[in-house]
């Protein structure tokens, strides 16, 4: 089945949209991006995306910080994605790709002066990481807020991400785990990360360096509402790492998924924890449109 890209104010063939290669964008990382997940729901026959409108309003908040005049509203984005997907006509799970990036085919360093355009694309896609993820601690580390701020999902910023992905996979793991520039432990390549440590859990604060997900923010609500159990926010050193009784990656594309080990040390028994198996049970209801609580938070993409 083909795909499409909503592009330069119309809908396309994905095979068509295509940009010059001196787009400001290409050679200088100034875009910002989201991810956005699909879930197929073979029983009501309907994708339902998660979370459309909060992604959106983080890519506006993006674009403030990179000068990028984005010429469409949150509702307008979310509508516009709402039409792609259903010109695609998928019956799986798939990703959404939006992008907001400046479009002038200008050389040089800089933000201003350019001219910005707005990209959305939609494709197939399953598990981003195996059910169990063995993972390592990066020799990279996180960039500071005055330097890239993590808290922007700028382009350019992800190739510090790529570099810890690539090592931890060429090293036998299935995805890293970044620290802060003063050592404490920040996130996963394209993942936030949760400890369980005395029935509770235990994540990094915003200060640390991270992505403030969405996926985060709704582990957290679902784990207070459904399962009565807090979250803590607060610097993790490494070696709590190894010695919490559970632990797990949120994410759009990783959705919820168990850390098995890290650094070669067994998290628990190496087994999915008992919380992380509730926690994973609820969401894929949540993400599915099969929990009525939190339909709100579910977009039906096609027309019944």
């Amino acid at each position: 089945m083909p795909s499409y890209a909503y592009f330069r104010k119309q809908f396309v063939p994905l095979s068509e949209a295509r940009v010059g290669v001196m787009t400001h964008a290409l050679h200088y990382g100034t875009a910002v991006f989201e991810g956005i997940r699909g879930n197929w729901n073979a029983d009501q026959q309907q994708i339902y995306i998660f979370r459309l409108k909060e992604h959106y309003e983080r890519l506006h908040n993006g674009c403030r910080v990179l000068k990028i005049d984005l010429p469409y509203t949150v509702d307008e984005l979310c509508q516009i994605t709402v039409e792609l997907v259903q010109r695609c006509g998928f019956k799986e799970d798939i990703y959404i790709r939006p992008l907001a990036y400046k479009s002038s085919e200008s050389l040089g360093l800089r933000l201003h002066d350019l001219d910005a355009d707005f990209l959305v694309f939609a494709i197939p896609w399953g598990p981003y990481l195996p059910d169990k993820a063995r993972c390592s601690i990066s020799s990279w580390r996180r960039p500071d807020d005055n330097v890239n701020p993590p808290q922007v999902k700028s382009t350019g910023i992800y190739i510090n991400n790529a570099f810890a992905k690539t090592e931890a996979v060429e090293n036998g793991f299935d995805e890293a785990i970044m620290l802060t520039p003063d050592g404490y432990v920040s996130e996963g390549s394209g993942e936030n990360i949760f400890l369980v440590i005395n029935g509770k859990l235990v994540t990094p604060a915003t200060y640390n360096n991270i992505l403030v997900g969405i996926t985060r923010q709704t582990v957290m609500e679902l784990a207070q509402h459904e399962l009565g159990i807090a979250t803590i926010e607060r610097q993790i050193v490494r070696n709590e790492l190894y010695t919490a009784d559970e632990c797990f990656l949120t994410g759009t594309a990783a959705h919820i998924t168990p850390v098995a080990e890290v650094d070669h040390r067994l998290i628990g028994n190496g087994e999915v924890g008992e919380i992380t198996k509730k926690l994973q049970k609820i969401y894929s209801e949540v993400i599915r449109g099969n929990n009525p609580k939190y339909l709100s938070w579910c977009t039906p993409a096609y027309k019944k």
